[in-house]
């Protein structure tokens, strides 16, 4: 584990709960959240649940992000992006990141992630390359509508997300393969 904190260099947000049935913060991802895509053994692609609660007053909307800073590229991975959530919804069913988005409130859209699919991809560290953090973040925005096209990448979602932050909570998973 490394000590690339993806908020280091972000103004500081105030927190809220996010929590997961899928995973516990700290703890691995179960099979199911490991990429089947990539070949791993047992993944299936499947996002996690969520439910959040205590977001700041005046939250119009949600994003939801899962991002892996220790992936071995200059710019870390992005798993999932899901922008556009209403202020109202305050939890995702686990496999609501399928390709089809089909359990996504009305209203909510996928971004593709760095394999260019616009749904959840899995965990898939390289055999050997230790243990990789998966930072889950729930954003609170003060707008309805981010105003990002549904082509974009997670990192400009991200980069607008900046200029609209209310609240952030965050579960960060882990995930491991070891060397063959």
């Amino acid at each position: 584990m490394t000590g690339n904190d993806p908020f280091a260099r972000l103004p500081e947000a105030p927190s809220f709960e996010v929590t997961s049935t899928t995973v516990a913060d700290g703890q691995e991802w179960p099979k199911a959240q490991y990429s089947g895509a990539f070949g791993v053994p047992g993944g299936q692609d499947v996002s996690p649940q969520l439910s959040w609660s205590g977001a700041p007053e005046g939250t119009k909307s949600y994003a939801v992000t899962v991002y892996d800073p220790d992936a071995p590229t200059q710019s870390g991975f992005w798993h999932w992006a899901v922008a556009n959530i209403p202020a109202t919804v305050t939890s995702l069913d686990e496999g609501a990141g399928d390709e089809k988005g089909s359990g996504l409130p009305s209203g909510a859209y996928q971004l593709p992630n760095d394999a260019r699919g616009a749904s959840f991809i899995g965990a898939a560290p390289p055999a050997g390359h230790g243990q990789h953090r998966y930072f889950i973040v729930v954003h609170a925005l003060d707008t309805e509508d981010i105003g990002v096209p549904a082509d974009s990448t997670p990192a400009f979602l991200n980069f607008n997300i900046a200029s609209h932050i209310l609240g952030r909570a965050t579960i960060v998973a882990t995930a491991e393969i070891p060397a063959a």
